[in-house]
């Protein structure tokens, strides 16, 4: 659900108790629609998230780390040229508005005092981050608006800044009972109870009127008394930030306990409704933004991936075609044993086939143009050149299958990567290996190789995970000692993991936790129960000649695991 004015209400009183008095020390933009402060005061270091993205928007703070482009944008220039430095002198709201306010105290270069605020729109497509100095007048805006619309709302620097127009409806928790009831008398009883709530009240979100019609069981004549409670309880400050997952997925937020949800929702309640919002958002907006970033490599990855399949195919039906040659050399050979019996112009011969235990005769088709000596000669060379075709084919496919293999573990890999860093090193590994070419007049960036994914077991031992076949290569080859344990999902695309031993047997519950490990990094994760197989690294050899993350491995045990995202979670350092 969006942030809502009752959400935003009871957000707002958080912020003020932890944001008065605090100075912006660092800004950064890592999203286009998304802006980051760093603070500093009342002892603690906190981070500010603000976001102005179509159904994202919000402020609260936050745990999280982002990645910043390599280029801040100018939005985020301007704002560190105007606030970095600025005390926080307030956090508002204005009544039953989904907007909030920063009052900031900044200071010039000359080290005078000034005052700008920063307004957060928080209202579903047109979500704004404005900046607006002591006048009124708009600095910039993270999105600028010209033409269309209101004419008061052009967002553009050296403007005028106006709220948004307010609602022609009445906000429910401005109004008593007395205009609740005149609003009832006009109601259409026939409709349902929350598309009313919705159309007749501002400040209401339709999760929000939903809850109120179930809790009415859908009878209009409970519903004044429901509303007055609602009311009352909102007024009192009785918000509880109410988290409700569909399995471990976030799936909707609240400020109340939702009964319409039964036993088919998971409800936990968050220390705070800062920490609710980055929850709920956190993982959305990671799968998100590593779908959005990874979209472009999945689609050439998925080419040239589809390309190979179609050559495997086309070269399958070759090699089948190839299959009947030892037909065509018998058939030569017998027109051979009977030229005695063949005159030129003949369309058939008729023979014994001596390759058949009972000797059947047999009749085999000529080519009346062609002498007999020509017929059989042109046999033995439709033979000879199926069976060049078939040993080339063979090998064509064999590569053809390598590439295949390693094209979808790649495609896995690009599923699983976790940052910008790890799909940069996806491509980069393309590059080497000669799938993508690199943009002409570009300077290849030196940038410095990942450490593989780095994880603690239970007993202390270092996990080690693969991001790529690179580092899968890195880690079967060379970081890991014989005597290390080495790990790989069975006959399904995985990272390469390896458990340090030190010239110790880990014990079974780290052997278990280093083989779930395997399994969330596979094709198999969420999929139930894997078999995951594991063996002694001296155990573990790379073919010569083979693609990245290719190798044979022997004398290994298997055990079956689910991956467990919260384990992984807990294990990673």
């Amino acid at each position: 659900m969006p942030l809502d004015a009752i959400c935003l209400s009871a957000l707002v009183k958080e912020l003020q108790d932890k944001l008065e008095g605090a100075k912006i020390d660092k800004i950064q933009q890592p999203e286009r629609d998304m802006v980051l402060f760093s603070l500093r005061g009342r002892g603690e270091n906190l981070k500010l998230l603000l976001a102005a993205g179509t159904g994202n928007a919000r402020v609260h703070l936050t745990k999280a780390s982002f990645e910043n482009p390599a280029e801040p944008p100018m939005f985020c220039m301007l704002l560190r040229k105007y606030l970095i430095g600025a005390r926080i002198l307030g956090v508002s709201q204005p009544a039953y508005e989904r907007i909030l306010r920063l009052e900031l105290e900044t200071r010039d270069e000359l080290g005078l005092a000034g005052h700008r605020t920063l307004v957060a729109e928080l209202i579903g497509r047109s979500a704004n981050l404005i900046l607006v100095d002591a006048d009124g007048r708009i600095l910039d805006c993270m999105r600028r608006t010209d033409f269309g619309g209101d004419e008061l709302r052009r967002m553009q620097p050296g403007m005028f800044y106006r709220e948004p127009p307010k609602q022609a409806k009445p906000a429910l928790l401005a109004c008593d009972r007395e205009e609740i009831l005149a609003q009832l008398e006009k109601a259409d009883k026939e409709g349902p109870i929350e598309k009313w709530l919705l159309d007749s009240f501002a400040g209401l979100s339709p999760l929000v009127c939903r809850e109120l019609a179930y809790r009415c069981r859908g009878d209009w004549t409970l519903l004044p008394e429901m509303l007055d409670a609602f009311r009352e309880s909102v007024r009192a400050g009785e918000l509880r930030p109410c988290l409700y997952y569909d399995g471990n997925r976030p799936r909707d937020f609240s400020f109340l306990r939702l009964t319409q949800y039964g036993d088919a929702l998971r409800c936990e309640e968050a220390e705070s409704f800062s920490a609710l919002l980055d929850s709920f958002y956190s993982g959305r907006d990671r799968l998100e933004q590593q779908r959005r970033r990874s979209h472009e490599l999945l689609k050439t990855v998925r080419t040239l991936r589809d390309r190979e399949q179609r050559k495997l195919t086309a070269r399958y039906a070759e090699l089948q075609k190839s299959e009947d040659r030892e037909t065509i050399r018998k058939t030569a050979e017998l027109i051979t044993a009977n030229l005695y019996r063949i005159k030129k112009g003949d369309r058939v011969l008729r023979c014994e086939d001596y390759y058949e235990p009972d000797c059947p005769e047999i009749e085999i088709a000529l080519d009346p143009l062609k002498t007999p000596q020509q017929n059989a000669a042109a046999l033995f060379k439709d033979y000879n050149k199926r069976k060049a075709a078939n040993a080339h084919l063979t090998t064509l496919i064999e590569a053809g299958e390598a590439r295949l293999d390693y094209l979808n573990s790649v495609l896995e890999l690009i599923n699983a990567a976790e940052s910008e860093k790890d799909l940069s090193e996806l491509r980069r590994e393309l590059v080497d290996t000669g799938y993508i070419k690199e943009s002409r007049g570009k300077k290849r960036e030196k940038a410095k190789p990942q450490a593989p994914l780095r994880f603690l077991s239970s007993d202390g031992r270092e996990i080690l995970v693969g991001r790529s076949n690179l580092q899968n290569d890195e880690l079967s080859t060379k970081l890991g000692r014989r005597t290390d344990l080495w790990l790989h999902t069975q006959k399904i695309h995985g990272s390469h993991v390896l458990i340090r031993c030190a010239g110790e047997q880990p014990g079974e519950r780290c052997i278990e936790e280093a083989a779930t490990i395997a399994a969330y990094y596979s094709q198999g994760r969420g999929a139930g129960k894997i078999p995951v197989d594991y063996t002694m690294l001296k155990n573990v050899r790379k073919p010569s000649g083979s693609l990245p993350g290719k190798v044979i491995y022997t004398e290994y045990k298997t055990i079956l695991v689910e991956s467990d995202e919260e384990l992984v979670k807990r294990l990673k350092k």
